[in-house]
């Protein structure tokens, strides 16, 4: 297997299914069928989807764009290690003391049910597929087809085995395409895997799910908090702007690493309510009061209209307007590790 996936060119009712959904007690953020943000909107309208397809005036993006030569990933992880290696778009790996993650792993051609149209990534993945060490658990914060892939899904579980952690409702998907060890959690809520030597919590997040136009917000959305007796890392997810970074830092602390999105963010009309401007991706990290930041979610698929580089420049105006180092919230370039110690 080369560096990324070929999807298979048949649409299926099963890959644009979001399965049965959820169904439990109700909550601050679940209404018994659906899930909502309790603090902002969920999701925009059909019609505004519509009113953007009509109106959207998309940047230029090259076609394509090669990654610099990387070094060969660490090979082995002491006791006061930890390396976060920026894979593509929202995949990083994560090497702790005696546990490898990922976070929503993306290594198919194109983020769409289709092999043949919808978004195609620009660039390859930083990290090569065969070169990936073993994989102890995956992480998939929501159910959109740039973060739950399901090709990729299958090929680590068949490879590794893995743990796979996700929100509320996604479970029944996954093992519908064949993965048998699938854990479920809510916002706040602890993984019961202990074999990680790490605690996995669910992290509210701003943002909405779906795999097609029907099973709107039958699943849950959120982050991930990941920490051992060292370190702290906070996986964002996707999110617009709110009060959940705030409430992440009052009730888990600050983190030492955080990865946070700062693209897919025009028109703001139409983004603004599930994905953070880099402006505000800045103000995200200063909520959180986090030691260090990288972003995430940025020139590798084309997904709304902002143009190549918009969003580090961006980034960039907005630390410097805000006094910020760019050490404390850098860009990664593809493939590069972070080593926190």
């Amino acid at each position: 297997m080369g560096g990324s996936l070929a999807v298979g060119g048949c649409i299926t009712a099963r890959a644009t299914s979001s399965g049965p959904g959820w169904r439990g007690p109700l909550s601050d953020h679940f209404d018994g069928r659906h899930f909502f943000n309790p603090h902002g909107p969920t999701g925009n309208t059909f019609a505004n989807f519509l009113k953007w397809q009509r109106t959207k005036q998309p940047k230029p993006w090259p076609s394509r764009v090669e990654n610099a030569p990387r070094g060969p990933l660490p090979d082995h992880v002491s006791a006061n290690d930890a390396f976060v290696t920026a894979v593509n778009h929202c995949t990083f790996l994560v090497q702790l003391p005696g546990c490898t993650l990922l976070t929503d792993p993306v290594w198919s051609e194109r983020v769409s049910p289709f092999g043949f149209v919808g978004p195609k990534r620009i660039r390859p993945p930083g990290v090569a597929w065969d070169a990936l060490p073993r994989i102890d658990a995956v992480l998939v914060s929501h159910n959109h087809f740039d973060h739950l892939d399901l090709p990729t899904l299958r090929q680590l579980h068949e490879r590794f085995r893995p743990k796979f952690i996700t929100g509320l409702g996604n479970r029944a998907l996954l093992v519908a395409h064949g993965l048998t060890d699938v854990e479920e959690l809510d916002w706040w809520q602890v993984s019961k895997t202990t074999q990680l030597g790490a605690k996995i919590t669910c992290t509210p997040a701003q943002h909405w799910s779906a795999r097609s136009f029907t099973g709107r917000n039958i699943t849950l959305w959120g982050g991930f908090w990941i920490e051992n007796a060292r370190y702290r890392i906070l996986f964002a997810g996707d999110s617009g702007y709110g009060r959940d970074f705030a409430a992440i830092r009052q009730r888990l602390g600050a983190p030492d690493l955080a990865m946070i999105p700062i693209g897919a963010y025009e028109p703001r009309w139409f983004m603004s309510s599930s994905h953070l401007a880099p402006d505000e991706a800045l103000q995200a990290h200063r909520d959180l009061g986090a030691r260090r930041s990288l972003a995430m979610h940025f020139d590798t698929f084309q997904l709304a209209d902002e143009g190549f580089g918009d969003a580090e420049r961006a980034l960039a105006i907005a630390r410097e307007t805000a006094g910020v180092e760019a050490v404390r919230f850098e860009v990664p370039a593809t493939g590069t590790t972070t080593t926190l110690g």
